[in-house]
């Protein structure tokens, strides 16, 4: 991986996330607009250029070491959930934050960030292994992700009960088919794992796998939808950063502690723990990039709907992509 393509790319990004940044502040965008935008990326724009990915014409890798892509990237998720529950200690994190800081350490931004930087960092050829990468990720945050965030609100609910003052009136429980957030949250897990990310992710695979040829009109729509993915990512991510002041998002230290352990240490422990048993680079690069790229918007999304306090993680989104220029590039020489 050529630390000059990395450098150049991730200027690229901030530069388009400074785009974004002055759109808003001129007001040619909005925080509606950038949720209509957000679903059109989710739904159209990545799926696209993952499936298109599946199309390519060259030499393509053999099913046995999409077998091993995707054993060592359980293993690197393993590895990830035993480090969420590391790093709050390490860095003695009030308790009641645990659960912001998990969902920061196991949910890198593969999505929005990782398919387009792995897509011009690594060639469209990495896409493959990025769409396994993907399918993990997807079913571990409708699963794993979920849980850990349900324990964060339960516990928040018992700590604003025994703040009350009204003891004698316990709190009224609400009733699902009022409350269009619980009703949701309430419907079955299995339901929450069929979206545009699982579908296309596995449709990709599946394409590719299959080696099937499509007209090239309908390769090249794909292709024109997928590059529209990194602009309007970043669009979207620089919204989120001139809504918030300067000092909400420089002035945590312990997040500067996380920064360092989760997008440096980590990527750069699971360079060294596998590259003496993966033989294809591409399946190490693929992964190195994956495990540097900063935190998702995927648990702030699910915080909101499961009524959970956003502040740490939303703090953490924003600080860990302003750092990723630095921390992406480092990560990279290590390859």
């Amino acid at each position: 991986m050529s630390i000059t393509v990395v450098l150049q790319q991730m200027v690229m990004i901030f530069i388009l996330i400074g785009i974004g940044i002055l759109l808003y502040k001129k007001e040619m965008l909005s925080e509606v607009t950038s949720k209509q935008i957000s679903g059109i990326i989710v739904n159209v724009t990545n799926p696209a250029l993952l499936i298109c990915s599946a199309f390519q014409n060259g030499p393509k890798v053999s099913l046995n070491e999409l077998g091993i892509a995707l054993g060592i990237y359980l293993i690197v998720y393993a590895v990830l959930i035993v480090v969420s529950f590391l790093i709050p200690r390490i860095l003695r994190v009030p308790g009641m934050y645990h659960y912001a800081y998990q969902m920061l350490t196991i949910f890198g931004n593969v999505g929005f960030i990782g398919i387009p930087l792995a897509s011009a960092v690594l060639g469209t050829q990495s896409l493959i292994f990025v769409s396994i990468y993907n399918l993990i990720f997807n079913i571990l945050i409708y699963t794993f992700g979920i849980s850990v965030l349900q324990r964060a609100e339960a516990k928040q609910i018992q700590i604003s009960v025994s703040e009350s003052t009204l003891p004698s009136d316990p709190p009224q429980k609400s009733n699902p088919s009022q409350d269009p957030v619980s009703a949701h949250s309430a419907s079955p897990r299995w339901k929450k794992l069929i979206n545009a990310g699982t579908i296309s992710a596995a449709a990709t695979i599946i394409f590719y796998l299959g080696n099937f040829h499509v007209p090239v009109i309908v390769s090249s729509t794909l292709t024109y939808m997928g590059q529209a993915t990194t602009l309007l990512s970043m669009l979207v991510l620089g919204v989120s950063v001139a809504q918030m002041a300067p000092k909400d998002i420089f002035s945590h230290p312990k997040l500067y502690g996380f920064t360092l352990l989760r997008q440096i240490l980590v990527p750069i422990g699971c360079i060294v723990l596998f590259r003496p048993i993966i033989r294809n680079p591409l399946i190490l690069n693929t992964m190195a990039l994956m495990l540097a790229v900063p935190a998702a918007n995927m648990p702030l999304m699910l915080s909101k709907q499961l009524h959970v306090e956003t502040g740490t993680i939303s703090q953490g989104i924003i600080l860990t992509t302003i750092l990723s220029l630095g921390t992406i590039p480092v990560v990279s020489l290590f390859l």
